[in-house]
């Protein structure tokens, strides 16, 4: 976890006093993703699993549709004052015959950790058309499935359990299977590391997997699960108003507020199987004294 943690003085104040102590902090850097050299986006993460961020972050856009739409992808022109790499520019270069990026895919060069869609040209280049569209994915998951995802989620949470400053992002089979767990600062950029994944896996579109969020449902978390095809997004927390537009429009299953067991389903609830109700007890007859 070299460069994931980093560790720093604080005073620490508690009802018994102060005292000064070191702490562990989370890494938060620059990465610049170029596209042929040319410079498309920086975005602030925690370092690791630049490739698979840059994957997810190309088939969210729409700019790729496969992993074979990418050539290669490389580290450059990034030293600090004594001349080592700092491995905060990617270079990606695109297959013969893949278009270059359309400019309104450009986010002004910039996107700070909190917030990815900041700084989008126009919001008509977010709503991006998805090539795999869930709409017609019959997948199914229980209630009690989807309960035990944020706990699931959790306990994979490394750097999380030394820092408390990370989001997670998971993929997940319809019956709990965890596939897939990456955390960084930026909630966005959690995900596009794991369905960056997922496309180096050669599981897009992600037909038949639920995304897991550690916290809510921005339009743009739905917007990137509806770029890969999965048809459940689920959350410890609430979506945004526009975020379940846009998965009512377009056929993902959106639940949040997952906590002690309940939760609330906000779009197609068709894909989520509901508890047996338990069967009333019977009534003893009443008898009569007369």
């Amino acid at each position: 976890m070299g460069r994931l943690i980093a560790r720093r003085p604080v005073l620490r104040v508690t009802a018994n006093g102060a005292a000064r102590r070191p702490d562990s902090i989370a890494v938060e850097e620059p990465l610049e993703l170029r596209v042929g050299g040319r410079a498309l986006a920086v975005t602030m993460r925690t370092p690791g699993h630049d490739v698979e961020l840059a994957h997810g972050f190309l088939l969210t856009e729409g700019v790729i549709g496969s992993a074979a739409d990418i050539r290669d992808a490389r580290y450059c022109d990034s030293v600090d004052d004594e001349g080592r790499n700092t491995y905060n520019v990617l270079d990606v270069g695109l297959a013969p015959g893949v278009p270059t990026p359309d400019p309104g895919v450009e986010r002004n060069f910039y996107t700070t950790s909190s917030c990815g869609v900041c700084g989008k040209a126009s919001l008509d280049a977010v709503r991006l058309r998805s090539r795999y569209s869930p709409g017609a994915d019959e997948t199914r998951v229980s209630t009690e499935v989807l309960a035990d995802l944020p706990d699931a989620l959790r306990r994979r949470q490394q750097v999380f359990d030394r820092t408390g400053g990370l989001h997670a992002a998971g993929l997940f089979s319809p019956t709990g299977e965890l596939l897939v767990v990456r955390e960084d600062v930026g909630r966005h950029n959690a995900v596009d590391k794991v369905l960056g994944w997922a496309l180096l896996q050669g599981r897009v579109p992600a037909s038949g997997l639920v995304l897991a969020v550690s916290g809510r449902t921005s339009f743009e978390l739905a917007q990137k699960a509806v770029m890969a095809g999965v048809p459940v997004i689920a959350a410890v927390s609430a979506p945004s108003s526009l975020a379940i537009e846009l998965a009512e429009e377009c056929g993902l299953t959106m639940v949040g507020f997952i906590r002690n067991g309940s939760m609330n389903i906000y779009t197609h609830s068709d894909r989520v199987l509901l508890p047996e109700r338990a069967p009333e007890p019977a009534r003893n007859p009443v008898l009569s004294t007369s």
